[in-house]
């Protein structure tokens, strides 16, 4: 592997190992520094190797279970032992080749039994059969295998829109059923604010049917009281005639009131207050009834 060097004195560089040959045959490795070599005895300097860590990018194209065509990219670390530094310099010609050999076909083994999740998921498992694979057999050729890294996995183009529109579905479903949920909950309190202005307004109502009622008898009493012989029938009567000329006056003082036919009449009134009475001592009876 490469030209010898018949000089008298050589110097190998650090982190580089040297081959020294004698007569054309392996005499012995030469470690970083100056040495001298006697060209008259048949020594020369054959070659230097790098001990430095040197990398070798992979792309493989293969399918998966699910017959997804993928294309993946490793990165091979790997460096020369220096106890076999000769292995390596006399073993193999293109050492690059022989290691994208290997991958090629441990990758080609392992990834058509995975579908195309599995494999993104066990990528590391991928990358360690590669590893040991590799350590076995470059390991007799005086290469050590330091890393290998998976670096990207590339399906082709057409699977990877389709697993990105699942995936946007997914996420619209799932967004869905949030705006679902807080619309619910919107309705609900809503209801729920209802039901109370409705319990709440009721309640204002109760109270100023109550305060009306409560004044009425305070009137009825006082008046009973100051004119002496009214019965409070009569003064019943006198406040209704009251109420009812304030109704027909807020009616006509009303600008946007339309037009409104009721019957006008002292008679009217009386009847009116009939009906009233007869409403409430009905309602009085049916609830005696009740009880």
């Amino acid at each position: 592997m490469g030209n010898a060097y018949c000089v008298l004195c050589g110097c190998v560089d650090q982190a580089s190992i040297g081959v020294v040959e004698k007569w054309g045959r392996f005499d012995r490795l030469a470690q970083p520094g100056l040495h001298w070599f006697n060209p008259l005895a048949g020594e020369c300097l054959a070659g230097i190797l790098t001990t430095r860590i040197s990398s070798l990018d992979v792309k493989i194209e293969t399918k998966t279970k699910d017959n997804v065509f993928v294309q993946l990219h490793c990165s091979i670390q790997y460096r020369v032992i220096k106890e076999n530094a000769d292995d390596a310099f006399y073993e193999l010609q293109n050492p690059q080749e022989q290691i994208q050999s290997y991958v090629f076909d441990v990758v080609r083994a392992h990834v058509p039994r995975m579908t195309l999740d599995e494999l993104f998921e066990q990528k590391g498992d991928v990358a360690q059969a590669v590893l040991e694979e590799l350590e076995k057999v470059m390991g007799a050729y005086g290469y050590n295998i330091e890393h290998i890294l998976m670096v990207d996995i590339i399906p082709d183009p057409s699977v990877r829109k389709a697993m990105n529109e699942i995936n946007a579905a997914q996420r619209m479903q799932l967004a869905s059923v949030y705006k679902g949920e807080a619309e619910k909950i919107l309705q609900v309190k809503k209801a729920e604010a209802d039901a109370e202005a409705k319990y709440l307004g009721g309640v204002g109502v109760a109270r100023q049917r109550q305060a009306i009622t409560d004044g009425l008898r305070e009137n009825i009493l006082n008046f009973s009281h100051k004119v002496e012989g009214t019965s409070a029938k009569e003064v019943m009567d006198l406040i209704m005639i009251t109420q009812y000329f304030d109704t027909i006056k807020d009616l006509g003082n009303g600008s946007k009131n339309t037009t409104v036919f009721i019957p006008h009449g002292p008679g009217h009134v009386r009847d009116i207050g009939e009906q009233i009475r007869n409403g409430l001592m009905e309602g009085s009876s049916a609830h005696l009834n009740v009880e």
